[in-house]
């Protein structure tokens, strides 16, 4: 995952300046907090009391990325290394993976579908023991590593379009778009959060889908790049009560629509899916009843944790760091 354009910002005019994120800040968190709404009456209390809370930390695994080395391969994984789609080489079972490529490779080319696996683990236990601070805290990382698998750049080496002359493409996509677009504009009546039967078979699925429209993803932008103005390409807008430069407007606008659609229908299904992993979670272990408000939710040593998350990633942003 988690790949990112390139962190111009030092006091001087950024260049489409967005969050060091699969999905963008605003996205992932606007991801979890509308899965809240897709999840049954047993599940939705304790969910949406701690709403806030799942929105607010949707973002930490991005976070921890500037603190723990093993954190960047968890967000994404380069299906391009294995051949071509639907990359039968590569076998679904981390065991027989490791045995074919070595772990070394695994982790070098991203592991979200492997990591899925030990997030949904955790929550299935948490779930068990009624361990409301570890149910929050996997629930609300699980929505930011399986909402960075419905990302097609995070599924192809060329994930910010560096090795096509279209670096920045990442955050047009991922940030841009929702952004300008997502608040008023997109429909996300989804439904209701569904039982998965074979939860790997399903976030493989997802991961094909991505993989597939990633040549589209950076064809298209480069169509249109072709026929437009530079002078036309970029504007100086503000942005969090900053003047920064960045794609313009008009040029958003006709990417996604070129696109047909492609973000929403990915962002869509990402709430559907991040509210179908917790519901098929909470069904493997058992339905346990759950209290609708908690009075505590963040133990001390997870607070602390954050803390220094935060702390990071905040001096990381400010001196500018790249992260891939």
């Amino acid at each position: 995952m988690a790949r990112l354009l390139l962190a111009l910002w030092g006091g001087w005019v950024m260049l489409c300046p967005f969050s060091a994120s699969a999905w963008g800040f605003f996205a992932h968190e606007r991801i979890n907090g509308l899965a809240v709404n897709l999840l049954p009456p047993g599940l939705q209390a304790l969910f949406r009391s701690q709403q806030t809370y799942l929105i607010r930390h949707a973002t930490d695994p991005d976070k921890r990325r500037y603190a723990v080395k093993e954190e960047g391969p968890r967000h994404y994984i380069d299906l391009d290394r294995y051949g071509t789609y639907p990359f039968d080489s590569l076998p679904r079972e981390w065991k027989q993976a490791v045995a074919r490529f070595t772990e070394d490779t695994l982790q070098q080319h991203g592991i979200v579908p492997w990591w899925m696996e030990v997030m949904t683990g955790r929550l299935i236990k948490a779930f068990r023991e009624k361990d409301i601070p570890r149910i929050l805290q996997n629930a609300a990382e699980i929505g930011h590593y399986l909402s960075d698998a419905h990302v097609p750049l995070h599924t192809c080496r060329n994930h910010n379009g560096q090795f096509s002359g279209q670096r920045g493409i990442h955050g047009l996509w991922e940030s841009r778009i929702p952004e300008l677009l997502a608040v008023g504009k997109w429909n996300f009546w989804i439904g209701q959060a569904a039982f998965i039967e074979d939860m790997p078979a399903y976030w493989w699925l997802r991961l094909l889908e991505s993989s597939l429209a990633a040549d589209s993803v950076l064809r298209i932008e480069k169509e249109l790049d072709a026929r437009t103005d530079p002078s036309e390409k970029y504007a100086y807008e503000e942005r969090k009560g900053k003047l920064v430069r960045q794609y313009s407007t008009r040029y958003t606008k006709q990417y996604d629509s070129l696109m047909n659609g492609m973000v929403e229908r990915r962002m869509r299904l990402s709430v559907q899916s991040v509210a179908s992993i917790w519901f098929t979670c909470w069904v493997l272990a058992g339905q346990p009843d759950l209290p609708s408000s908690p009075q505590q939710h963040e133990d001390p040593e997870q607070r602390e944790m954050i803390r220094q998350l935060d702390r990071q990633w905040r001096l990381k942003r400010v001196n500018g760091s790249e992260h891939l």
